[in-house]
């Protein structure tokens, strides 16, 4: 499936650590190291807003990630990106220990572009050994397979010393995407377990989230003896959010109006609500930070019932306090350069600028 948590950048006294040359050194703002990650930052998460940035969302295209993103990002308001990444992109098909020192820097690049305009960069596996929403699946299962988790964990355990000292104030980790081919919660969390304690052993103040199960629609109870946050997902309704997306079977869907009728239902706010916001409220009141990872809609659905949709979900989460990354910045999901043929764009910097759903956004 294509597509697509967390205070504006601390203040960082006398020199924090520099990501890069300085890796591994640790800032005299770096909070003081212990188990649960960024001295329970988890339990409440800032509500940071923002995009997700997909240039390592594949192997297939794996480019550097683009400065004039975050700088836009900040200028516009907003103070947080989520950078979905395939690890096939610095991991050697031959040796999965071998990682590629060039791509590695790129992502520590990308973690200076954040410190540099403000940004909170969470770094997220959307393709992990073992587990892939995306075609083609995984050899390995990474709920039941311990060379997966193995993998998994040595995966999370070199971001981690990589980025030891640096505030999670300014970096997170999210540690896979839409987590689903039906592992128990009890799976889920041993998996997860396993990355926590590699990321814990380098770093222990390391602010750590997981995707809910169900493709993150659902809150996991079982992940609480972990101490992470937990990401939920905003593609509700998908007749709405992925209404003619081609990795998707819509076939049938009427065209989506919002509020949307299906059959004898009515969904609008109240039925976001219910649907979205009650369930995962049951989990914050357990002391648990969340945050909604990924949400948008794709662009054959009509822009009059996206910004529909959009603002009663943003209304929403704001009430919750819940911050929030739009799929994506650039892209079909995003506010720029989204190809739909019902909005009439603005010349951004060589880009095609969706206003009216930027200032929306923006009045959030």
């Amino acid at each position: 499936m294509k597509r697509r948590d967390l205070l504006k950048s601390a203040a960082v006294i006398g020199g924090a650590a520099l990501v890069g040359s300085s890796l591994g050194r640790a800032s005299a703002a770096a909070p003081v190291a212990k188990a649960g990650g960024g001295n329970d930052l988890w339990k409440k998460l800032p509500r940071w807003r923002g995009f997700n940035l997909l240039e390592k969302f594949n192997a297939g295209s794996n480019k550097p990630f683009v400065e004039s993103d975050f700088e836009w990002i900040h200028e516009w308001g907003f103070d947080w990106v989520r950078l979905p990444m395939d690890y096939r992109c610095w991991t050697s098909k031959d040796d999965p220990a071998k990682y590629d020192e060039k791509v590695l820097k790129e992502i520590d690049q990308a973690v200076e572009f954040g410190r540099k305009h403000k940004v909170h960069v969470c770094l997220n596996l959307h393709r992990a050994p073992g587990y892939t929403v995306a075609s083609p699946p995984e050899t390995m299962n990474l709920w039941t397979d311990e060379e997966a988790q193995k993998q998994f964990g040595a995966q999370w355990g070199q971001f981690a010393k990589r980025y030891k000292g640096v505030p999670s104030t300014e970096v997170s980790f999210n540690l896979v995407n839409e987590p689903n081919g039906k592992p128990t919660g009890a799976e889920y969390a041993k998996a997860m377990g396993v990355a926590c304690e590699a990321i814990r052993k380098e770093d222990p103040a390391r602010l750590i989230s997981c995707d809910g199960l169900s493709w993150g629609t659902k809150p996991v109870f079982e992940l609480l003896p972990l101490a992470v946050a937990q990401s939920t997902r905003g593609y509700s309704p998908m007749q709405i959010t992925h209404y003619g997306a081609s990795w998707v079977n819509s076939k049938g869907w009427p065209e989506p109006t919002w509020p949307l009728k299906l059959k004898d239902k009515m969904l609008d706010r109240e039925w976001l609500r219910q649907d979205r916001i009650v369930p995962w409220k049951k989990l914050e009141e357990q002391g648990v930070g969340i945050h909604v990872g990924e949400w948008g809609s794709h662009n054959k659905t009509p822009h009059a019932a996206v910004l529909g949709w959009m603002s009663d979900s943003l209304a929403l989460w704001k009430e919750a306090g819940w911050g929030w990354g739009l799929w994506n910045l650039r892209g079909s999901f995003g506010v720029l350069d989204s190809s739909r043929t019902d909005v009439t764009y603005e010349d951004f910097h060589g880009h095609k600028l969706d206003r009216k759903m930027l200032e929306l956004l923006r009045q959030d």
